[in-house]
């Protein structure tokens, strides 16, 4: 099983871990609400999770831009 952190604006992979024996309560999934986790995290078919966070580059662009959340898709 593997959790992958990917950019839900730019799609950039920002980070991978491959663990077995990791828990959702470990990785704070716990902490989302039944939304959140819907809009967050997925998971396919293989037991790989992926996981949709902003990457510092897009969280500068939209903090120093506001208007760009108005946008479908941003910053692809």
């Amino acid at each position: 099983m593997a959790i992958n952190y990917v950019c839900r604006h730019c799609r950039t992979q920002i980070g991978r871990i491959e663990a077995a024996d990791i828990s959702e309560a470990q990785l704070g999934f716990h902490f989302l609400t039944p939304d959140e986790r819907r809009d967050i995290i997925a998971y396919d078919s293989s037991g790989d999770t992926t996981v949709r966070v902003t990457c510092d580059y897009c969280a500068e662009a939209l903090l120093n831009h506001p208007e760009l959340t108005l946008l479908n898709s941003p910053l692809q």
